[in-house]
């Protein structure tokens, strides 16, 4: 039998997992979608039959943007086996920002869904419907071979530049870098995963869907968190692996209800993307019953995955260490103490853009992280700080240049820098300062309410400083060091 695990391409590791695991329960959404191991090989051929019938060829661009649910998993897989790229569309989105990537990825099908949430998303972006490509029931045909260094996937993350920028990643990086990560994790077949990162983030998509199929764990797809969802399905489903940001896991040891639901079947996490309490891991092992909690680094840039914490390491190793490098990956400090990554899993550029290339990784393959940390004598790295001005919300990146450069269009806005500040829910979120236009006034609260119509939410500053001047240096560049020292007022 082959271990789907061993497999290079998405496409194979999907047939060897069917093959291995059969009448084992691979997919369930909700009381009506329990998908079995062989089921979900035909539904992923008849959606890589479909997508042949719609015009994808191999090589070509298909963009999914949808929540996280059962027809993103197959409809995704099935364009992988049609030879397919992916570009998944962050659902935090709006419309201006989801069609620059549907433009920009050349992308030859949008999958979507209709209202989610109050949000019509087939209306902003004039997509298929999901549930309509997969009901389709296309004539088989022969499908291409997809091949190991092939392109898998174009996932766009913003950059200081203000513009989201393409990360291509290919079949044999996928699959290899989420074999380690899965291995070192302690995935196992029988494990029911719950996975509530985003399928639009490596996180939920790689280390999520490709993870657990390679692995034989059931994917369990979750739309929307909240502490009260995430408790009931974890009790109802016996779920056993839960990932996600501290905000997370923060959430449901502090929910006044917790001990209502039964908890007791959760058996791994991976978390990381934030600073972490010594005293939540502990926590998270006493009152959780976790057997393995670990932390890791990474970027979409570098597969996802850099480094990891070990199941063995100790409670403060794991909180305040983001681990040591996964096999047969380099991960250095430079003279300047910013993170260096070099190995098989680092992008070999972005889409069409040779100079973001040569920016970030120079010519001897080291990645330039933008973080700035320090490493211990066993290899473990510690963040201290950000080279580049991003800052996390409740695990998702947030980039002040993209924001910033959206506020600049209010009509009242002159000036404005944007920088993280803490914040106890979501470990970090945007503070503005602003420089109102001459002649006119800003109100904060209308600036924020303006905001939220263009742009992801986790992007909206929650906070807005109305000032005369921001401060600047000799060159008239924004010394955000002090304004961040402002923010910690």
């Amino acid at each position: 039998m082959v271990d789907p695990a061993g497999e290079r391409t998405i496409p194979a590791v999907v047939e060897a997992a069917a093959a291995a695991y059969d009448d084992a329960e691979a997919l369930v959404d909700g009381p009506d979608v329990r998908m079995h191991f062989a089921g979900l090989g035909r539904a992923v051929r008849q959606a890589a039959h479909n997508a042949v019938a719609h015009g994808v060829h191999h090589g070509d661009r298909v963009a999914i943007w949808a929540p996280n649910i059962w027809q993103w998993v197959i409809a995704a897989l099935g364009v992988s086996a049609a030879g397919g790229v992916l570009v998944p569309i962050n659902t935090r989105f709006k419309a201006d920002e989801a069609n620059y990537i549907i433009d920009r990825s050349g992308a030859k099908l949008v999958l979507t869904v209709g209202e989610f949430l109050g949000v019509d998303y087939q209306a902003m972006c004039g997509g298929m419907l999901l549930d309509d490509f997969l009901e389709a029931e296309a004539p088989a045909v022969d499908l291409p071979t997809v091949h190991p260094e092939d392109l898998s996937d174009v996932i766009f993350t913003s950059g200081t530049t203000g513009k989201p920028k393409g990360v291509t990643a290919t079949h044999a990086q996928t699959t290899r870098v989420f074999a380690e990560w899965s291995g070192i994790l302690g995935l196992r077949a029988g494990d029911r995963y719950l996975i509530v990162n985003p399928f639009f983030h490596t996180f939920g998509y790689k280390a999520g869907i490709v993870a657990a199929i390679m692995r034989g764990a059931t994917v369990l797809p979750h739309a929307v968190f909240d502490p009260v969802s995430v408790m009931e399905r974890v009790a109802a489903e016996r779920a056993t692996v839960l990932p996600g940001p501290p905000a997370l896991h923060q959430q449901i040891l502090d929910h006044p209800d917790r001990r209502d639901y039964d908890l007791s079947s959760l058996r791994l996490c991976a978390t990381g993307a934030a600073v972490i309490p010594v005293e939540m891991i502990r926590r998270m092992r006493d009152e959780l019953t976790y057997e393995t909690i670990i932390t890791a680094y990474g970027l979409t840039e570098c597969t996802g995955t850099a480094t990891m914490c070990r199941p063995d390491d100790d409670a403060e190793t794991i909180a305040t260490t983001s681990g040591r490098a996964i096999p047969d990956v380099e991960v250095r400090i430079a003279d300047d103490g910013e993170i260096l990554v070099r190995g098989y899993n680092v992008t070999a550029g972005y889409l069409d853009d040779p100079e973001a290339t040569a920016e970030a990784i120079d010519p001897d393959g080291w990645l330039h992280t933008g973080d700035v940390g320090t490493m211990d004598d066993r290899g473990y790295i510690k963040i201290t700080d950000r080279k580049k001005d991003m800052f996390i919300v409740g695990g998702f990146n947030a980039y002040p240049a993209e924001i910033e450069q959206v506020l600049t269009h209010h009509p009242s806005v002159s000036q404005v820098a944007v920088v993280g500040m803490y914040d106890d829910r979501l470990g970090e979120a945007g503070r503005a300062f602003v420089v109102p236009r001459a002649g006119t006034s800003i109100d904060g609260d209308e600036l924020i309410a303006w905001a939220r119509e263009r742009m992801a939410n986790y992007k909206v500053p929650r906070r807005v400083d109305v000032v005369d001047a921001l401060p600047l240096n000799a060159s008239g560049k924004v010394l955000k060091y002090v304004l961040r020292s402002r923010g910690k007022s």
